[in-house]
């Protein structure tokens, strides 16, 4: 009962965001060695992330170009939205300088009610 209380109190605390960068065909390759070192680097090195998935999209619905995710999961929403305020600037200005506007990055706010994670 009180591991079952612990995970709720977790759930409810617990602050999600996916960040989703869209790269253009012409740049696939560039992009594909930098985001399995640089990319995944920065994501290790996040000191407010609790846990993180980087990931490939696969989709029909991308008819040019390559989606990648990182899911980041944070403690909590303030810890969240200190890294989009802080650590989500210097990403962006880092990948600008490498991409400049060429690889969009969309940032989605995930608010969990439930999950068997």
């Amino acid at each position: 009962m009180k591991l079952s209380t612990e995970i709720k109190k977790y759930l409810k605390m617990m602050s999600v965001l996916s960040l989703t960068f869209h790269t253009p065909e012409d740049l696939c390759q560039e992009w594909e060695t930098y985001m399995k070192t640089d990319l995944l680097q920065m994501a290790e090195n996040l000191m407010d992330v609790e846990k993180y998935i980087l990931s490939e999209v696969a989709s029909d619905m991308i008819g040019e170009g390559k989606n990648t995710n990182l899911l980041l999961i944070f403690e909590n929403d303030e810890k969240r939205t200190d890294f989009v305020e802080i650590e989500l600037i210097n990403i962006t200005e880092i990948i600008d300088a490498k991409f400049g506007q060429e690889v969009m990055i969309f940032e989605t706010h995930l608010n969990p009610f439930g999950s068997r994670f």
